[in-house]
């Protein structure tokens, strides 16, 4: 890749692709050139890859028995179903854990499981299974535990839960820790050895291909596709990357939800104001995700599951309607917490040189903290925790990572003064002894201070191929919106145009909202951008300037550039576009 070092961005470019793959992919697909460089400096060598990225099929799904212990799970599920033993099914609070109970828990129920849920409350027990859950499973009768978004880490309960006769079946999708837990069957793609070809499933996306494999082996594989509305809502929501199978599970998904969602997420969707035929993955990670989150953040998570499970649409609106509510208030909690936490984190980088920031207030919601340490990454671009404590000496808080930075790794690296902890590259939970904060302060900031390089602390744009303004016609506006759904690793193409004017003035839309128009080789376009005033002041001061921009629709058929960044064309972006030409 070709790198341009900024001031506020990077820009990045993509590996120049090989222009006899980008003339193939045009002429056989009978695509625009522009649209064949995306693809290809994407990835995608031959028609066939491109066809199938453009179309996604639920034929290309993989077989859940790649699984090594599906087979185990599906028979004990299905011994359970015949003896009519109770399931027990433990969840999490956020998005991926409430749906993917809700999911598990409508279908077992559909073919004839008797079937009880578990939803840990967040204040008071904390993420994963609980011995409060376990002994509440056996007063049930419960003979088989199945957990959904977490379990892949819990030794200790697993061994438990297996002392008082219950078999565990662990659907997640989290890193395991070096011992895996002695359960029945471990679903996750990640277990060392796993021949599963994708690794990146959110939970729902494993409790789906349990759901799968109970169908194939019924031979009634056609309803576990009903369920993929759960899927998309879920990965979205979990940030999990929206490629290979997880691309084909979230676009069949949102279908559903355009044209026949279930009445929980047409409670939601009315909620939010969004169009049925118009949802798309923003609308599930601004609008249905966080009133999801906002049960257990501010009350009982159980309330999202039977939403979502809910089939009175009276009684689903309802639910809705109170998860909107608490949503507002979650929203004022997160601005109150994120001014303090932003305060602190710039008092501390002021007097230290940190690449890291672990900050910590008794005062902080734990239903925000999450959502805070992201927005701080997004302000300083460093790696985050957040941690908040009550009155037991006990501080529980949320990480959250920048690019290339495994913040897992970095707390395995300092589990000796951790009690707990778990997640992924990008995001993690933890908890310790408030004694411990400035030691962990410490030794975090150690790891980033070692792993971390300076151009890891610039964000960066990538760019798919360079675009002259001419070259947007109507047949590249038509093709574009195939690349959807959007998501982390597949973002909306992002292009670079150089040597553009500015025709006009610069009209203020509101804070930092600017629109104005841009002219290059005799073609007008208007264009609109969230920036600073030196970002402004560029496209004010400059002869002519390159930009980076991805490509809307204002109205149908007109496009409209929505611009990330601008640089002065006497700037080294000429010369870096001038690479791929």
């Amino acid at each position: 890749m070709c790198e341009i070092t900024l001031s506020s961005y990077r820009w990045v470019l993509r590996v120049q692709p090989d222009e006899s793959i980008v003339s193939t992919l045009s002429s056989q697909l009978a695509i625009p050139r522009p649209i064949a460089r995306v693809l290809a400096s994407r990835g995608m060598q031959t028609p066939t890859e491109a066809q199938q990225y453009f179309t996604p099929r639920l034929d290309d799904l993989h077989d859940p028995f790649l699984l090594p212990d599906m087979e185990r799970a599906v028979e004990r599920i299905e011994q359970a179903i015949a003896a009519k033993e109770t399931i027990w099914v433990h969840g999490d609070y956020d998005v991926d854990g409430t749906a993917s109970t809700a999911m598990l828990v409508e279908f077992l129920r559909s073919i004839g499981g008797k079937v009880c849920y578990y939803i840990p409350e967040r204040l008071t027990e904390g993420y994963g299974i609980s011995r409060q859950s376990i002994h509440a499973a056996i007063t049930a009768g419960a003979r088989v535990l199945i957990t959904v978004d977490c379990g892949i880490t819990s030794v200790e309960m697993i061994e438990y839960a297996r002392a008082q006769g219950l078999d565990v079946i662990v659907c997640d999708h989290h890193e395991p820790a070096e011992v895996l837990p002695p359960a029945y069957a471990i679903l996750d793609p990640l277990v060392p050895d796993c021949p599963y070809p994708f690794k990146h499933l959110a939970a729902c996306g494993v409790t789906f291909k349990l759901i799968q494999a109970l169908c194939i082996r019924r031979n009634i594989e056609e309803v576990a596709f009903d369920y993929l509305d759960y899927v998309a809502v879920a990965s979205a929501a979990d940030i999990v990357p929206l490629i290979g199978e997880n691309r084909i599970l979230v676009a069949h998904g949102l279908r559903k939800l355009n044209t026949n969602p279930r009445p929980g997420f047409r409670g939601l969707i009315d909620c939010t104001g969004g169009e049925y035929g118009s949802i798309t993955t923003s609308s599930i990670v601004y609008g249905i995700a966080p009133r999801i989150n906002a049960a257990g953040r501010l009350g009982d998570a159980r309330r999202a599951v039977e939403m979502m499970m809910q089939s009175d649409p009276i009684l689903a609106f309802r639910i809705a309607q109170s998860l909107d509510h608490d949503n507002r208030k979650r929203r004022t909690l997160d601005e109150i917490t994120y001014e303090q936490a932003r305060k602190q984190a710039e008092e501390v980088l002021a007097t230290q040189s940190r690449r890291s920031l672990v900050l910590h207030s008794s005062s902080w919601h734990p239903g925000v903290i999450g959502i805070v340490a992201s927005r701080l990454v997004e302000k300083f671009h460093l790696p985050t925790i957040l941690l908040t404590s009550g009155d037991d000496g006990i501080a529980k808080g949320s990480a959250r990572s920048i690019r290339d930075f495994d913040i897992h790794a970095a707390l395995r690296r300092c589990e000796p003064i951790l009690l707990e902890y778990g997640g992924h590259k990008h995001a993690a939970g933890l908890a310790l002894r408030l004694e411990n904060i400035p030691l962990l302060r410490d030794m975090f900031d150690s790891i980033a201070q070692e792993s971390i390089s300076d151009a890891m602390l610039v964000p960066e744009l990538t760019i798919d191929a360079p675009l002259e303004l001419p070259e947007l016609t109507p047949s590249v506006l038509e093709v574009l919106p195939r690349f959807a759904p959007y998501g982390f690793n597949n973002t909306k193409p992002l292009f670079i145009a150089d040597n553009v004017r500015l025709v006009g003035g610069i009209r203020q839309m509101g804070r930092n909202q600017v629109r104005f128009r841009t002219l290059q080789s005799n073609f007008v376009i208007d264009a609109v951008a969230t920036f600073s005033a030196d970002k402004t002041a560029i496209l004010q001061r400059s002869a002519s300037f390159a930009m980076i921009f991805s490509i809307e629709e204002e109205t149908k058929g007109i496009p409209l550039l929505r611009v990330r960044d601008v640089r002065p064309s006497d700037s080294n972006a000429s010369q870096a576009q001038s690479d791929w030409n």
